[in-house]
């Protein structure tokens, strides 16, 4: 099955090629009209065939435009489908390529490293007042990802949103202050208990994670390349 627009750019070539036989002949009747003006006692002479070829030329042109005309209505009628058909259809593959990707990337991360609203109850949700979180304070369709370690200052358990603070100050050019942000529960990962290692789970070879920057609360997106030591959090 051929490309509709290689079709349509087939298409186009011809109907270039059509306006320009058009135009040459078009050139020729002009030419036929200027002798005629500076000599027309010529059409008076025996076997002269000026007028003929006149009336044929403009049979061509005449021919030469309907194909034109013709030809451009197709054109237009198969832009017309392909914007119809084509166009959305490609939206709706950016689209769930979109969507691919963005289950991607939260799949990348393990499944045991949950959203809060999925591993604890609302009332282990209020306790977490205090605690160290893991929170993405990017929207959900925004195109970077950006975690950060924070502290959970306030649940409501109305919202089911979580108040909380980066305790860490922000570029001059942010205020310089530590910056507080309110976000729903599903954009909130919860630490291990400190106090019960169990919590803590195993993340073998090759799982994706959060990891911390040296000597900030910003997390990013690695990949565990060893699991022979164990990490406190």
């Amino acid at each position: 099955m051929s490309n509709p627009v290689d079709l349509i750019l087939g298409q186009s070539k011809d109907l270039e090629k059509l306006r320009g036989e058009l135009e040459d002949t078009l050139n020729e009747i002009n030419k036929i009209h200027k002798k005629l003006q500076s000599t027309p006692e010529i059409v008076e002479k025996t076997g002269d065939g000026t007028l003929g070829k006149l009336r044929s030329l403009y049979q061509q042109a005449k021919e030469l435009s309907e194909s034109e005309m013709n030809m451009s209505n197709t054109l237009a009628n198969h832009l017309e489908g392909l914007i119809q058909s084509g166009v959305p259809q490609q939206t709706r593959k950016a689209k769930e390529g979109n969507d691919q990707k963005k289950k991607r990337m939260k799949s990348d991360l393990d499944p045991r490293i949950s959203p809060a609203s999925s591993v604890r109850t609302q009332l282990e949700l209020a306790n977490l007042k205090g605690e160290q979180v893991a929170a993405r304070v990017t929207p959900d369709d925004a195109e970077k990802d950006e975690w950060f370690v924070v502290k959970v200052i306030h649940f409501d358990r109305e919202t089911k949103e979580f108040e909380v603070l980066d305790e860490e100050p922000g570029d001059d050019e942010e205020g310089g202050g530590q910056r507080k942000y309110k976000l729903p529960v599903s954009r909130i990962i919860p630490f291990p208990k400190r106090n019960d290692p169990s919590s803590a789970p195993e993340f073998p070879t090759g799982k994706h994670v959060l990891a911390v920057y040296p000597g900030t609360t910003a997390l990013y997106k690695a990949t565990v390349v060893n699991t022979h030591r164990r990490v406190r959090i």
